[in-house]
Order: C-alpha cells, then structure tokens, then sequence
C-alpha cells in the first residue's frame, strides 16, 4: 500500500512520538496530524499513523472511530460546530444552527453540496459563559448571533 501521508506529517509523527515514552500516547496527536492534512482519516492514512506509530492498524482505527473529532469519511474543508447544550441553547444557539443550516441547505450532521461546510451540533464546547457559542474549524466565536454566522460564511474559503 503506498503512503498517502506526506513527509512534512510523518515528520511531526515522528515528533509527537519522541515526546512521550508509549507510542499510544502519540496516536491523537498524529490522528490530528493526518486529518489536518487530508480532511479526514481514510484507511491509507490511518495505515500510515499505524506504520510510523509502531502500532497495529486496529488500535489506530478503534481510536479514530472512537472520538467524535474524528472523521473516517470525507467531510467538508471546514467544519463549524455549534454548541447545543443548555447555556447555549438558552441563549439563542438553537437559532444559530436553524439559521446556518438554511443558510447552507444542509442538516446537522451533512457537508455541504460543494464540500466546502461541514455543519454540527455538538453537545458542548466548554464556553458556557460565552453562550451561544460555535466552533469554525479551531476559532471560538462566542455570543454568536445570525448576523455573525452571515460574516464568517462570507470569510470561509
């Protein structure tokens, strides 16, 4: 099989791997890695973080298939998760989400038609002071209303 993980990820396997004294200590780390890289984690990449891991293929894909951070099938370049729990959903979050999912045409949970937008909701985001809270790829919008959903849709690439 060849590899589908480029040097530049190998090399910061090979990095998280030297930061801990157990291989499985890496494996999120380097789950991160391959997904940043490729969008997802296909089984050629997973084989791949086994490889450079030392690991056997079933505990990387148990552990991909396991967190919910994970995708083990393409998804959208960005992926915006909205928090729903209680803080959020009391201060407006539930309108946010309705909002940009008509916004995209899509549902929670689906890509967009082009693949650009993942949207999610999700149950907590640990921003409860900041509520409504979501997720575009690693930035936190806090206090997000509909108006600001409309600019960060028109920032997405």
């Amino acid at each position: 099989m060849a590899r589908v993980l480029a040097p530049s990820t190998l090399e910061g396997i090979a990095r998280a791997r030297a930061l801990y004294p157990r291989a499985q200590s890496a494996l999120l780390p380097a789950l991160h890695l391959a997904q940043d890289q490729i969008g997802y984690l296909s089984p050629e990449a997973m084989a791949d973080v086994a490889d450079a891991l030392g690991l056997t293929l079933p505990e990387v894909t148990s552990v991909a298939s396991y967190y919910t951070m994970f995708f083990t099938e393409p998804v959208g370049r960005h992926k915006i998760r909205v928090c729903t729990n209680l803080s959020c959903y009391l201060n407006g979050a539930e309108d946010v989400l309705h909002y940009l999912c008509a916004r995209l045409r899509v549902r929670p949970g689906e890509t967009t038609s082009d693949g650009r937008v993942l949207v999610e909701a999700v149950e907590c985001l640990g921003a409860c002071e900041e509520a409504p809270v979501l997720l575009a790829d690693a930035d936190r919008h806090p206090r997000v209303t509909t108006a600001a959903v409309d600019e960060l849709l028109g920032r997405l690439s």
